[in-house]
């Protein structure tokens, strides 16, 4: 039989907008020592044997990749764009010196947009020495590959903007999301390891809450879910984690997960 591709997962951030701690906030979560209550922007490295990717690269990059000590990047994939998950991209020059190559990038045409705009030394016809050095290809609805790993792209809204999720064999990640359809729930179904934004516990006008989280997740019923883009509003992770149903968890910083 062959051997199964292996897709190792790491959270490099699984934070909120603003991160946690916040600036200048003193609320429990704020202050606590517990190093899974400290959360960078939201962000995923996966790692096959032969390929390495990042998805979205928000304000953090820079410090989630040495502390992860990725030291090969094939791909950068963006799920939108919004700065949480795009103000990082200049720091892509560092893999472009070392591999001496440009750096592959994957987005929909707003998150192109985006980068021209907040970026624009980088695709100008006169390159300043150093810059950052990208090709950009277009995502759609259509499934693609980056090396040996399988992107079904999963649409999603983010309140009324358009963003994107991915499935990665039996691995499904969603953030900035509060709705999906149907059509796109049947993409998730059968996935082993389930990813899902979970702010807070209040209503929120584009990200799922907690209880809501909790709902889809039963819904698709993965073996494992963990939930991401946590704010300080949602509480400190001990506690939270002690409420969650079977097979659902609270991911943090530096976990490390295998899929298929």
């Amino acid at each position: 039989m062959p051997v199964q591709k292996k897709h190792t997962i790491t959270f490099l951030g699984t934070g909120t907008s603003q991160g946690v701690p916040l600036i200048g906030c003193t609320c429990q979560v704020c202050m606590s020592t517990d190093d899974k209550d400290k959360r960078l922007r939201s962000s995923i490295h996966i790692q096959t044997n032969e390929t390495s990717i990042v998805i979205d690269t928000g304000p953090d990059f820079r410090q989630q990749m040495l502390r992860a000590k990725v030291n090969k990047l094939d791909a950068v994939v963006f799920t939108h764009g919004h700065k949480d998950h795009t103000a990082g991209f200049d720091d892509i020059r560092a893999f472009n010196y070392i591999q001496q190559q440009d750096m592959e990038v994957y987005c929909d045409e707003r998150v192109e947009e985006v980068l021209r705009k907040d970026f624009d030394y980088v695709f100008t016809d006169y390159k300043y020495p150093g810059v950052p050095r990208a090709n950009l290809h277009r995502i759609v609805t259509a499934p693609f590959t980056i090396g040996d790993i399988n992107l079904v792209p999963i649409e999603l809204l983010h309140f009324k903007l358009p963003v994107y999720g991915f499935r990665i064999g039996d691995f499904t990640y969603i953030t900035d999301a509060n709705t999906i359809s149907d059509r796109e729930i049947d993409k998730i179904r059968g996935t082993k390891i389930l990813v899902l934004n979970a702010l807070r516990k209040e209503p929120h006008i584009s990200h799922f809450t907690l209880d809501e989280a909790i709902e889809l997740a039963q819904e698709i019923n993965a073996e494992q879910t963990y939930f991401t883009h946590i704010s300080h509003q949602l509480g400190l992770y001990d506690d939270i984690e002690a409420l969650l149903p079977k097979g659902i968890s609270l991911a943090f910083d530096g976990l490390v997960v295998t899929s298929e």
